[in-house]
């Protein structure tokens, strides 16, 4: 097995020996097929670097994609797919050799063909039960349609374009359809805060094509043959994580980076990065950041006794959320929406004095927890005030509830408390 291409962390067959096997076995492909052939490639794996240099050998090798398509063939109920955003699908690659003529592509042309193949493949695959990372890395395969056509891309300034900046591309353009969708806005990226943005794209992607949704349970004993059985797909797959839903960082970065979205602000308040694996916190760890240990009672009572007219929720639970920054992360420092504290422990003021401690994503959960405490005053009047406040939070509350895992207690909650908005 020694001339295998794989890639081994903290060994000799490192990714570069691994792109350098499959640019040669791409290239002997090439060169034993006849001018009119067909070549195949099946591919399943959830890692950008993964596509990378599967992608990178055969484009060097001469290849052009002139289709692909995401065929169902991994089991759910494996160890690895029961642990993480795992693969249903695997994606089938058509190949055909490139010209030797092939001409130089314009990059600017390329961005704007870009959108709408991405996109109407997008709604193709959803019409066909294609989800969450499936559906991210069957778009990859007509997008590169687009770049491999050419015998390398370039700038008006005469700069190649690498293989990772279009992939980046690709990943900007799924996300943003993503957002639109979900969150039913025209410019998906710029609606509501990130925290939001990042936990409707976050379990965007982990709906799974095979109806499982991939919670990370934390089990106490694993099997020992299915380990040995899955051990090469051990870098790739998430360790155990104390309950939520995780995903790899790699995936979680290339999402959030294009879109604006910085992880380290939310780290302690939405999400939890260990061991390259990023996990949303519970609804049950949110109530903490959110209401601290006096619990949602005592917020409660706050609410119940607030004069009628809006609720200014930010003023009960800003105080909690720098406290929360302190106490997990980086976000006490950082504030919301993109601003930038001063280093103090309370966050930048908004207008009128009101803190902007208190994002959408933070007044629905703060709803559902008041939900899950029995709280029905408190709650209708939270709802009540947010009708009034205006759309945003109805818009996310209802994105959650289609997006959260069937059977999960998020969304269990979140549905009982839409059944409480006033009509």
């Amino acid at each position: 097995m020694q001339n295998e291409a794989v890639q081994v962390n903290g060994q000799v067959k490192d990714r570069a020996f691994f792109e350098s096997g499959m640019a040669r076995a791409f290239r002997e492909g090439r060169r034993v097929l006849q001018d009119d052939g067909i070549g195949a490639v099946v591919f399943a794996h959830k890692t950008t670097e993964g596509w990378e240099a599967l992608l990178s050998g055969l484009i060097r090798a001469g290849w052009t994609v002139t289709a692909s398509w995401p065929i169902t063939t991994e089991m759910g109920s494996r160890l690895r797919a029961r642990e993480s955003a795992a693969l249903a699908a695997s994606v089938h690659l058509v190949l055909r050799p490139r010209p030797e003529e092939a001409g130089v592509g314009d990059w600017d042309e390329v961005l704007r063909e870009l959108p709408g193949r991405v996109e109407e493949w997008m709604d193709r695959l959803q019409a066909e039960g294609i989800r969450g990372a499936d559906l991210v890395f069957a778009c990859i395969g007509p997008a590169l349609e687009i770049f491999s056509r050419y015998s390398r891309v370039e700038t008006a300034e005469g700069r190649e374009v690498t293989l990772a900046e279009f992939l980046e591309k690709v990943w900007e353009v799924v996300g943003r359809a993503a957002l639109r969708q979900v969150l039913g806005a025209a410019d998906g990226a710029g609606a509501l805060e990130e925290d939001a943005r990042l936990v409707a794209l976050f379990l965007w992607t982990l709906q799974s094509t095979n109806g499982n949704a991939a919670q990370a349970e934390a089990a106490e004993e694993e099997d020992e043959a299915e380990v040995a059985e899955d051990e090469e797909e051990e870098e790739e797959r998430p360790r155990k994580a104390p309950g939520g839903y995780a995903l790899v960082y790699d995936v979680v970065r290339r999402f959030a980076q294009p879109l604006g979205i910085r992880l380290p602000d939310w780290e302690g308040r939405v999400i939890e990065t260990k061991k390259g694996v990023v996990r949303l916190l519970t609804i049950r760890e949110r109530a903490r950041v959110l209401f601290g240990r006096e619990g949602a009672d005592l917020v409660a009572r706050r609410i119940e006794r607030a004069p009628r007219g809006p609720v200014q929720l930010e003023l009960l639970l800003a105080d909690r959320v720098a406290e929360a920054g302190a106490e997990y992360g980086p976000a006490r420092r950082r504030g919301t929406r993109g601003s930038r504290g001063s280093g103090s422990d309370r966050l930048p003021e908004g207008e009128h004095g009101i803190p902007r401690g208190a994002t959408t994503l933070d007044r629905v959960h703060a709803a559902m927890l008041l939900q899950a405490a029995g709280r029905a005053n408190a709650l209708r009047a939270l709802l009540r005030s947010e009708v009034e406040r205006g759309p945003d939070f109805l818009r996310l509350a209802n994105a959650l509830a289609a997006l959260y895992p069937k059977g999960s207690e998020e969304r269990r909650l979140v549905e009982a408390m839409l059944l409480a908005v006033p009509r």
